[in-house]
């Protein structure tokens, strides 16, 4: 294979980062331009769209908060918190195993993720949010592509972890 002055694993973050922040962007610009905002709030009148009843919606909320609402009001201050992650990332990239196929799309879902809401907590003052699921009588909060890539990211980090630590006890253990 020719050398091209460039090292792959962060050319496999990089192009998963930009998937997952072009997918985010795209689909809240969207979101934005043809859903009312504060659709399925209390007291508005413009349903969400039903893409299966009873579980599945489109609808177009703001988030000025983190994960699950928490945090409300703080949302310059998590946009900050959000591009000192990523710069953190950057850093420490080499404590955290990105030589590792598996790890580099891991930080790639949560670095695409981090950019798409701190670009929506500059560009709206809040993180739109648009996918709702309920499971029953219970309404999961409404979450986007960027949270999405954050989650599945987090996921895979954590699962190599637990999977590296297994094997790490096994091998301590045949000595």
């Amino acid at each position: 294979m020719p050398k091209c002055g460039c090292n792959l694993g962060y050319l496999r973050l990089l192009v998963t980062a930009a998937i997952v922040l072009v997918l985010d962007q795209v689909s809240k610009t969207w979101i934005a331009a043809n859903i009312d905002f504060g659709t399925y709030q209390v007291g508005y009148t413009q349903p969400p769209y039903t893409v299966i009843e009873n579980f599945f919606y489109i609808v177009h909320i703001g988030n000025e908060g983190a994960a699950w609402g928490i945090m409300q009001g703080y949302g310059f201050w998590l946009g900050i918190l959000g591009i000192l992650a990523v710069i953190g990332i950057f850093v420490f990239r080499k404590h955290f195993g990105l030589d590792r196929t598996v790890l580099q799309y891991s930080f790639g879902l949560l670095i695409g993720g981090i950019l798409g809401n701190v670009i929506d907590r500059f560009r709206f003052g809040h993180v739109v949010d648009f996918l709702d699921f309920h499971f029953g009588t219970y309404r999961y909060p409404s979450f986007n592509v960027a949270d999405a890539g954050i989650t599945v990211g987090v996921a895979i980090y954590l699962i190599v972890g637990l999977i590296d630590w297994r094997n790490e006890k096994k091998a301590l253990r045949e000595k």
